[in-house]
């Protein structure tokens, strides 16, 4: 793997040094950046996705969704559509998105929008809801067309933007010093419990500037929930003989390793990040699955794998799937929950 790095370093370099060409022509103004009259905040990452950038956003949502009008606006990734679209009943993942069809799935009084020219579509959200109190930007730390109000960096505890390096060699999208145009910095993925000793190793490591707090975020996973009956929601009382995990998400590992806790054997079928299931593969998981000679088995995905399941085009098959997926929801160690509620509170007060 070193050896490979080593070979993609070269074209690393030059990604690096146009990506920078091009922070430099908006840091020095001869590219636009356009900001808005009510709050917004981006939430992204310098690395090509797995960082956790959707609990994140969804934590934003049920946050500011009792004090505020609150519009999520997305790219829109894997879509088949272009431009700008208010997310209805009519639509799935593959019209708007599978994250935007996850937002506009479990909560009802928000509105989803996406776009891929996000300077664009806040000019539409703001003509389509005129109230919207705060705008979340999903994944739009590298779109520097417009400039929010409050810009949230997301990195892997297990891979660190520091120690990454620039597309091909490694996952990340711009330079490490890109990351200085954050206001927050949340380190995600942590263990439930972070030793002081560790959290001031990767500060350090980090280096925050001094306009810069940073916080540490954990994953809770919910109750597996069957996709076809909402209602059927369980934590298993023993082990499963063998649990089949389906997934298309940049980094699964946390998934598998909560899953093994509740299974005899794991075994995973990995397919690219945003993958757009075809009936074949349905075919062939369903295969595999039952094939196994076990009747103490479980089929698994992701709550946003289960959003491009429910593709009209897939639903004759799937529907014959017994089908489970876990949600998953982010918490903040002690002490940091309390101190970036009231940074996000604080920064939309004064932006109204």
């Amino acid at each position: 793997m070193e050896f490979l790095r080593i070979l993609l370093l070269p074209f690393a370099l030059i990604y690096g040094f146009v990506v920078g060409i091009r922070n430099l022509l908006f840091d020095w103004k001869v590219l636009p950046s356009e900001r808005f009259s009510l709050p917004v905040i981006s939430v992204g990452n310098l690395s090509a996705g797995g960082t956790g950038k959707t609990p994140h956003v969804e934590y934003l949502i049920r946050l500011l969704l009792p004090v505020l009008k609150v519009s999520t606006l997305s790219r829109g990734y894997g879509r088949d559509t272009h431009g700008f679209i208010a997310a209805s009943e009519a639509d799935f993942a593959r019209t708007i998105g599978d994250e935007p069809m996850q937002y506009f799935v479990k909560y009802k009084d928000i509105r989803v929008f996406v776009d891929g020219h996000r300077r664009r579509g806040i000019k539409s959200i703001l003509s389509h809801a005129p109230d919207t109190g705060v705008i979340l930007l999903d994944d739009a730390y590298q779109h520097r067309f417009v400039k929010p109000g409050l810009s949230i960096l997301l990195t892997d505890y297990h891979k660190l933007y520091c120690n990454d390096y620039l597309i091909p060699a490694g996952t990340l999208r711009e330079p490490v010093r890109g990351a200085s145009r954050a206001d927050i910095i949340v380190v995600t993925k942590t263990p439930n419990v972070l030793s002081p000793i560790t959290r001031r190793k990767i500060i350090s490591d980090l280096k925050p500037r001094p306009h810069q707090q940073i916080y540490f975020s954990f994953i809770r996973y919910g109750q597996i929930t069957s996709l076809w009956d909402q209602d059927c929601r369980f934590i298993p009382e023993k082990k499963y003989s063998h649990i089949i995990l389906f997934v298309g998400i940049a980094n699964p590992y946390p998934l598998q390793d909560q899953l093994k806790k509740y299974c005899n054997e794991l075994t995973t079928l990995l397919y690219p990040d945003h993958y757009q299931y075809s009936n074949a593969d349905l075919d062939k998981i369903k295969r595999i699955f039952d094939e196994l000679y076990s009747r103490n088995k479980l089929l698994v995905t992701t709550e946003k794998d289960a959003m491009r399941i429910l593709n009209p085009d897939l639903m004759e098959k799937a529907v014959q799937m017994p089908i489970h997926y876990m949600p998953i929801e982010v918490d903040f160690h002690s002490g940091d929950g309390d101190a970036f509620k009231e940074q996000i509170y604080h920064y939309v007060g004064k932006n109204q």
